[in-house]
């Protein structure tokens, strides 16, 4: 890692988190800062799924990058998921009926979802965008709402989590898992390379 850049990631996700932890095991003492940034992640009349997700990521860096004034060459990392069916993006559930409108939807069809990366030092922005192919499994109405009450669909995009009890809804995925999760650990490294982090 380059002495003068400090790595931050613009993430509150403890997913996010893991795997960029993870994504530095071949330098030694391999650290970063954590921030929460707040954007409008208000969707833009016809802009495309793949557009959208990846302004956000380059917003919620830029966010994070506003937020390191007592920092010395911070480089932040933003990053966001959408899940898409049939063209319609499905954000984070608004509220308990919005999640289980949307598990009904996904139950025994196929989606696409799509992670955006990106990084930024002020001066260059690199950005990457993995889409996978995630196909759910017929799910009853008795187990979505079991699903709902515990709580995990409301804070996820699509209203599940691959890495935990929604993963027992996914037949199969094309493409990467840790872009399900979250962040694509291989685009994400690829970006960290360039940019002289890792």
């Amino acid at each position: 890692m380059s002495v003068s850049a400090k790595l931050v990631l613009a993430s509150g996700s403890p997913r996010r988190k893991e795997i960029l932890a993870q994504l530095g095991f071949s330098v030694p003492g391999f650290s970063f800062d954590t921030l929460s940034a707040d954007i409008d992640e208000t969707h833009q009349s016809g802009e495309s799924p793949h557009l959208f997700v990846s302004r956000l990521a380059v917003e919620k860096a830029e966010a994070g990058l506003s937020l390191c004034d007592n920092q010395t060459s911070p480089v932040v990392l933003g990053s966001d998921t959408i899940v898409v069916l049939d063209d319609q993006i499905l954000g984070k559930p608004v509220d308990e009926a919005d999640a289980l409108r949307m598990l009904t939807e996904l139950s025994g069809q196929s989606h696409s979802v799509m992670t955006a990366v990106a990084l930024t030092d002020g001066k260059t922005t690199l950005t990457r965008l993995v889409e996978t192919k995630v196909k759910f499994c017929e799910i009853d109405e008795q187990d979505i709402l079991a699903y709902i009450a515990t709580g995990e669909p409301m804070d996820k995009a699509g209203a599940y989590g691959i890495q935990a009890l929604g993963g027992s809804f996914v037949e199969r995925i094309e493409g990467s898992y840790s872009a399900v999760v979250g962040l694509p650990m291989v685009e994400t490294r690829e970006l960290l390379k360039e940019m002289k982090i890792l």
